[in-house]
C-alpha cells in the first residue's frame, strides 16, 4: 500500500486506494448428505488517483504497483473533472466487524453446522439443501493525506431451503441467517422453526381473495417495500433528480411509525465498519426519522458535485470507481406481537415472497407483482397456501398508512426488519 501510493504520488494531485482479500469456503449438502465442498481465495488492489484535476480509477489482481499506477493516470486522461478532497485522519469507532471462532472454524465445524440443521429439517416427502458458506478476509484503507487503516471481516452463512411436490404443486420454501459470528445452537433452531411453521401454513391450499385489503409482509417479503427507499435514498439519485425523495428533507413523507436507520456500527452485521473504502469515518445515519426525510448517502464524488459533505458509505469493488452503498439498514420495530398482527385481519394476506422484485421502474415506487409464497387470513386466522394471486400497490404511498410494525426484528442480510402491516393493497386472482 505504501510504495503503491508513493508512486501515485509522484505523478498524481492525489490517489487513495483499497486492497481486500477474502478466504471463501462453501459447503453444500443435498439429499441428506454433503455432496460438495468448495474454497476460492480472492486479492485485489483499486487505486484512484487525481491527475490535472481528472479522476483515474483502475484495479488489479496482480501486485504490481507500477502497472497500476499506469494504468489509473492513463484512465484519468478520460476521466471525469471533479474537485475531490480526500479525507484527512481521524478517529475510529470501534466495531467489531469479525469473529475469531468463525475464522478459525475447520470444514468439519461447518460440516457439522449444516448437518445439524438438515437433521433439524428433515421429513418424509420433503427434499432439503442446506448451504453453509465461511468467508473470511480482510481490507485496508489508505490515501495521500495520510488515512491508513485495516480491519478484518468474517461472514457465516446458513441456508436451506424446502422442497415438497404433491401432484402437480411444488412447493418450495427458503430462508437462511447470515453474521460475522458462528450460528449457535438457538440459531439453528430459530432457521428451522421458522422454515418448518411456513411449510405448516402450507399444508392446506386456499382461495385467494380480491380487493384494497391488509397484507402482512414477513421480513423475507418486504423487497417491494423498500427497495425503492434503497434507491431513492442515494445521493447519486437525488443529484440526478429522479428521486421522489429529493429536495424533500423535512418533509413528513411517511408514516410516523416509519424510522429507518443506516447503521455501520451494528455488532457483527455484515455490512458493519469503522471506515468507508474511501477513508471516511462511518456514522449512524436516520434516513427517515418518525415518517420524516432525514437524509441521503454520498460518497466522496457525488457529495462534491452535490456540495455537501461525504456520509462515509463508500464500497468499491476491485475494478470499478468507489460508489455510495448502505451499511446496515435497520427499520425500527413496533410494539405487536406476530399473533397480534395477524389477530388484526379479517380477510387478507401474509406475504412471505414475491415474484419479479426488482424489475420494471423500481424508484418510482410502483409494483404488481405474483406471490410466490403467501397465505390466506380469515378472522384472524392463517387457512392455507394461495398459490394464483398477485399483489399491488405503492411503496411509497403504503408506507405512509402503516397498520402495525412487529416487534421482533429479522436480519435479511444487511436489512433488519419487523413484519409490516400495511392496509389497502391491491390483491386478484391471477
Amino acid at each position: 500500500m505504501q510504495q503503491l501510493l508513493e508512486l501515485a504520488g509522484r505523478r498524481a494531485e492525489a490517489a487513495d486506494a483499497t486492497i481486500k482479500q477474502d478466504e471463501t469456503v462453501t459447503l453444500l449438502f443435498e439429499s441428506g448428505r454433503l455432496k460438495s465442498t468448495a474454497w476460492a481465495q480472492e486479492r485485489g488492489m483499486n487505486l484512484r488517483v487525481v491527475a490535472g484535476g481528472r479522476i483515474g480509477v483502475a484495479g488489479s489482481t496482480a501486485p504490481d504497483a507500477g502497472a497500476l499506477v499506469d494504468s489509473a493516470l492513463a484512465a484519468a486522461t478520460l476521466g471525469d473533472q471533479v474537485d475531490l478532497l480526500l479525507p484527512a485522519p481521524a478517529p475510529l469507532p470501534s466495531v467489531r466487524t469479525q469473529s475469531p471462532a468463525a475464522r478459525t472454524a475447520s470444514v468439519a465445524d461447518l460440516a457439522a453446522l449444516g448437518q445439524g440443521l438438515l437433521e433439524r429439517l428433515s421429513r418424509d416427502g420433503l427434499q432439503v439443501n442446506v448451504t453453509v458458506e465461511r468467508s473470511a478476509g480482510s481490507v485496508r484503507v489508505a490515501n495521500s493525506r495520510g488515512v491508513e487503516a485495516s480491519y478484518e471481516v468474517t461472514s457465516v452463512t446458513l441456508a436451506a431451503e424446502v422442497t415438497r411436490v404433491a401432484g402437480d404443486e411444488i412447493l418450495m420454501v427458503g430462508d437462511y441467517h447470515a453474521a460475522a459470528d458462528l450460528p449457535g445452537e438457538p440459531t439453528v433452531a430459530a432457521l428451522a422453526e421458522s422454515i418448518g411453521r411456513r411449510v405448516g401454513w402450507a399444508s392446506r391450499s386456499a382461495d385467494p381473495p380480491r380487493g384494497e385489503l391488509p397484507v402482512l409482509f414477513t421480513p423475507a417479503g418486504t423487497g417491494a417495500l423498500f427497495l425503492p427507499l434503497r434507491q431513492a435514498c442515494l445521493g447519486k439519485a437525488v443529484l440526478r433528480g429522479v428521486s421522489p425523495l429529493g429536495g424533500r428533507i423535512g418533509e413528513q413523507a411517511f408514516d410516523p411509525a416509519l424510522t429507518l436507520t443506516d447503521d455501520p456500527w451494528a455488532a457483527g452485521a455484515s455490512g458493519s465498519r469503522a471506515i468507508d473504502d474511501e477513508g471516511v469515518t462511518t456514522r449512524r445515519m436516520a434516513l427517515i426519522r418518525a415518517g420524516i426525510i432525514n437524509g441521503f448517502i454520498y460518497d466522496l464524488e457525488t457529495a462534491a458535485l452535490a456540495g455537501v459533505p461525504a456520509t462515509g458509505h463508500a464500497r468499491r469493488a476491485t475494478f470499478s470507481k468507489p460508489q455510495a452503498a448502505y451499511s446496515n439498514l435497520l427499520v425500527a420495530p413496533g410494539d405487536s406481537s406476530w399473533d397480534d398482527l395477524v389477530r388484526g385481519i379479517s380477510d387478507g394476506l401474509v406475504v412471505d415472497e414475491l415474484i419479479g422484485v426488482g424489475q420494471g421502474n423500481v424508484i418510482g415506487g410502483a409494483f404488481s407483482h405474483p406471490v410466490a409464497l403467501a397465505y390466506r387470513v380469515i378472522d384472524g386466522e392463517i387457512t392455507g397456501r394461495v398459490r394464483d394471486a398477485a399483489v399491488a400497490g405503492n411503496a411509497y404511498e403504503l408506507l405512509g398508512r402503516i397498520a402495525g410494525l412487529g416487534r421482533d426484528v429479522e436480519w435479511r442480510g444487511s436489512l433488519a426488519v419487523p413484519p409490516i402491516l400495511l392496509e389497502g393493497v391491491s390483491v386478484a386472482p391471477r
